[in-house]
């Protein structure tokens, strides 16, 4: 059994300044892959029991959607990316507008669950095989069921099963579906190079076909909550089942009262949500929760209600502005051609329900200087008609400041009266695989140790312990109860999403 983690080891961990900015240090990040899933347009997937873990050493008997085979292609590509029979959430497909999608599901379901499917809400399906059910056409164990439609809507969609859906979702049976814009807008150029020149790692330039959703880099959150006393109850009635030797039943399992214990963000809770997408030790939770961005990038949300529950999220540092929900544009109703979806404090998640939003932070109107220039230190922060340094104001597409809001160029963290921040005791919190020591973006914040004399709050020959740290904020529930692990404080739905510096290239490969 894995340690949990309590209120008092997260205290000696974080550190607060400008109030919700957290600079924060908690695990290892090896890998962030943007919305790892498989291409289609056809797949074949399993229905199959295994188990998930959880932050506090349980192991959770689930049911969820895998591979029958190996799939053609995983995209964006990620090192170890793999598809079991059984994950959760299941393998998010990822298809282009105006494709028609084929989805082949075997039940390995346990013999004595009886039958399964998929519904493709949005869509126009047509089935093949398998016996009629209430909601789709249903695969017994061990039989083949196949559903075909065309992908007529871009955006972000979910797929679950139609059948005992108050059961089979909670045991783990959804997953995502991804539609692609068929002529992706023209004018969607990237923010800047990076560092050693510039990789994509989104799916498509814009998330629809409309010049207003251009987006730089994205990442797909599947919010879902586990009762394991209804999982408990069906592993335990499917044994005695099979010790019985029956082939069939009906599972009387208990859904109400319902009370969640486990808040899931992509089939994992804090920390274990941060932690690399398909990390070994968590061989049916392939996917993790860890956005990561550059200033002035606009990183594309995609979010889906997987559960029975609302889950009122709030993303640290920024607001987010609703592009569309279950695929649909949100637009202006004087003007077709703008956007007209509301800038969120808190993204409210509904169940069954998806949304496309873009986050976007830059450090403007901070009023210091994110990248610790010092006045007389020869560097140039030329404001472009924005007000930032990019190549429209002579920047170079690798400037180590590339992006920066110049009104705030050379301004202090720590002034004489006190403000606009309070440093954290550099001495407490220097050490980390996040949290550098400094707060600041700039080369001279993470060189190694070689950091000239009062620059950064590192204490004299301290080292900087990963090259990647950067300024983190908290992003998580804002239900109270979604931010515990079965009780306990922290875990559930949070995650930490870290701004980068320009000149760290930020690999969606590892």
């Amino acid at each position: 059994m894995r340690m949990s983690i309590t209120k008092s080891k997260v205290r000696g961990r974080l550190s607060l300044i400008m109030g919700p900015f957290v600079l924060a240090f908690f695990l290892a990040i090896a890998a962030h892959a943007a919305v790892p899933g498989i291409t289609g347009p056809a797949f074949k997937l399993d229905a199959a029991a295994n188990y998930i873990t959880q932050p506090d050493g349980m192991q959770v008997y689930s049911w969820g959607y895998g591979c029958s085979a190996t799939p053609a292609g995983f995209a964006p590509y990620a090192t170890g990316a793999s598809c079991g029979a059984m994950q959760v959430p299941g393998p998010t497909l990822i298809v282009t507008e105006g494709q028609t999608v084929t989805v082949a599901l075997t039940n390995n379901l346990p013999s004595v669950t009886g039958n399964t499917s998929i519904v493709f809400p949005g869509f126009q399906v047509t089935a093949t095989g398998g016996t009629p059910g209430l909601l789709a056409q249903e695969a017994a164990p061990g039989a083949t069921v196949t559903y075909s439609f065309t992908a007529t809507t871009p955006g972000t969609h979910s797929y679950y099963s139609g059948t005992q859906p108050d059961l089979q979702i909670e045991m783990g049976l959804y997953g995502a579906l991804i539609v692609l814009p068929k002529t992706p807008a023209s004018n969607c150029a990237a923010i800047g190079s990076e560092l050693g020149g510039r990789t994509d790692y989104r799916l498509a330039p814009s998330a629809y076909d409309h010049a207003s959703t251009c987006y730089d880099r994205e990442y797909l959150f599947q919010f879902a909550e586990m009762d394991p006393r209804i999982h408990q109850q069906a592993e335990l009635q499917v044994q005695a089942a099979q010790a019985a030797g029956a082939t069939a039943t009906a599972l009387n399992v208990t859904i109400e009262p319902y009370r969640a214990a486990y808040f899931l963000i992509n089939g994992r809770s804090m920390p274990d949500d941060m932690d690399p997408s398909y990390a070994p030790n968590y061989p049916n939770q392939p996917y993790n929760g860890n956005p990561h961005m550059h200033p002035g990038e606009l990183v594309l949300l995609r979010v889906i209600g997987q559960g029975r529950m609302e889950h009122p999220f709030h993303e640290h540092a920024n607001h987010v502005r609703i592009l569309a929900r279950d695929g649909n544009l949100i637009l202006s109703q004087t003007d077709p051609t703008k956007l007209g979806g509301p800038l969120l404090f808190t993204t409210d998640t509904f169940p069954g329900q998806a949304f496309d939003g873009i986050f976007y932070w830059s450090g403007r109107g901070l009023n210091w200087d994110i990248y610790n220039h010092q006045p007389g230190d020869g560097s140039v922060c030329n404001p472009d008609s924005n007000g930032y340094y990019t190549t429209a104001s002579g920047a170079p597409a690798n400037a180590p400041n590339y992006y920066e809001w110049c009104a705030d160029h050379t301004r202090p963290l720590q002034t004489a009266n006190g403000g606009p921040a309070t440093l954290p005791d550099p001495l407490v919190v220097t050490n980390g695989l996040w949290y550098s020591g400094s707060p600041y973006l700039g080369l001279s914040a993470r060189n190694g140790g070689n950091v000239p004399a009062g620059q950064t709050p590192l204490p004299p020959g301290a080292a900087d312990q990963n090259p990647e740290a950067g300024i983190a904020f908290m992003w998580h529930s804002h239900n109270e109860r979604e931010i515990t692990t079965n009780d306990v404080f922290p875990g559930g739905m949070m995650m930490m999403m870290l701004v980068d510096p320009p000149v760290f290239f930020i690999d969606e490969t590892l």
